[in-house]
């Protein structure tokens, strides 16, 4: 065990209600933790499974004590964690990751020019804040182009596509002229995630690399191993690994790519992290020996991170909005293993479980 190091039976802090937290907590119940979920939405579905929960906002400053007096070390969900409630949390105890990544990776032009500095490829982009500076983007960087908010954007909400010939100032009024980032169109032949742990020492595990297809805009169905070279696997896990280092990084982040290609080779581009559990990451459930949830307990909790072995071939599947109603048909699938996150209303683009199924080699 590493210096510092929890017991079992410490209670761990997660800021988030969502299934992402509902899963982090089951899995530290099974290491013999408590978890404590703090949330704003009374219907938080981590909360059915949290030893405590705190319902409030992320600016109550008399509630984010208590909750900082009543744990040991706190960790997210969700990377829209507000700033302020990150620093004061991480003024009392351990924040992990720690917030100066929420504060990169809140913000799409500081993650892109992150990236940049450490010479791993992307897309091209540029910054866009006013009317000339979307003219001379476009020019640059050419159509077609993607127009994206800086920050609050997922699943493909805040960004618009501007196709050759079209007007980026529509797109832009679509976006509120909000602050954006123009990005080149990439045209890509799959599109791959590596979810990877760093410790507290800086040991760095990385899953198989997984192969994500996704249904307006998204994520619908993950496939393990990812449909790719060898020589191209390695060098998506190496860019998260390098990643992961230069945050300083502790806990799972997600690294999603675009595998283009470069000639008669491929090459991958870095398309977005994710400082957290990441759906494309939820087949480690039930596919291999450890789960991304469980490495990421481990690891804010300074234990030793686990070595996944997969088991077989491995397909996730998300049940989105009214898909839930087919839950049944999956509890009767051979091999299938169902997830529900106990959610009370299924809308539309809404992830309400997955189902995992795990086929030979």
């Amino acid at each position: 065990m590493n210096a510092g190091a929890l017991k079992a039976g410490a209670t761990i802090g997660i800021l988030g209600g969502g299934q992402l937290g509902r899963m982090l907590a089951l899995a530290a119940a099974r290491l013999g933790f408590q978890c404590h979920i703090y949330a704003p939405e009374k219907d938080s579905c981590a909360f059915d499974v949290a030893r405590r929960s705190t319902c409030a906002d992320y600016d109550d400053w008399s509630a984010l004590a208590a909750f900082a007096d009543a744990v040991d070390v706190v960790t997210y969900e969700f990377e829209n964690v507000p700033a302020k409630c990150a620093a004061f949390l991480a003024a009392r105890l351990p924040v992990l990751p720690d917030p100066k990544v929420l504060e990169i990776t809140q913000d799409r032009l500081s993650e892109k020019n992150f990236i940049a500095k450490l010479k791993i490829p992307t897309a091209p982009y540029a910054s866009v804040h006013s009317a000339t500076q979307l003219a001379d983007a476009a020019a640059k960087i050419g159509l077609s182009a993607v127009l994206k908010t800086r920050r609050l954007g997922y699943d493909g909400k805040g960004q618009a596509k501007i196709a050759k010939g079209a007007d980026p100032n529509a797109a832009w009024r679509k976006l509120r002229h909000a602050p954006c980032i123009l990005e080149g169109f990439v045209n890509f032949e799959r599109e791959v995630s590596v979810v990877a742990a760093r410790s507290r020492d800086g040991k760095v595990v990385a899953f198989d690399v997984t192969e994500n297809k996704h249904r307006e805009h998204i994520l619908k169905t993950s496939l393990v191993p990812a449909s790719v070279t060898p020589a191209i696997a390695r060098e998506a896990r190496a860019i998260a690994q390098r990643i992961a280092h230069a945050f300083d990084y502790v806990g799972v982040l997600a690294v999603e790519m675009f595998v283009v290609r470069n000639g008669k080779s491929h090459t991958v581009l870095v398309n977005e992290i994710a400082p957290r559990v990441h759906n494309s990451g939820h087949w480690t459930l039930d596919g291999a020996s450890v789960s991304q949830f469980e490495q990421h307990i481990r690891a804010v909790a300074g234990w030793p991170l686990a070595k996944p072995i997969r088991h077989g071939r491995v397909e996730m599947t998300n049940l989105i909005g009214d898909e839930i109603e087919t839950y049944p048909k999956w509890l009767s699938a051979p091999g299938a293993a169902v997830h529900l996150y106990g959610k009370k209303e299924a809308r539309p683009g809404r992830k309400m479980g997955h189902v995992t199924r795990v086929f030979s080699d």
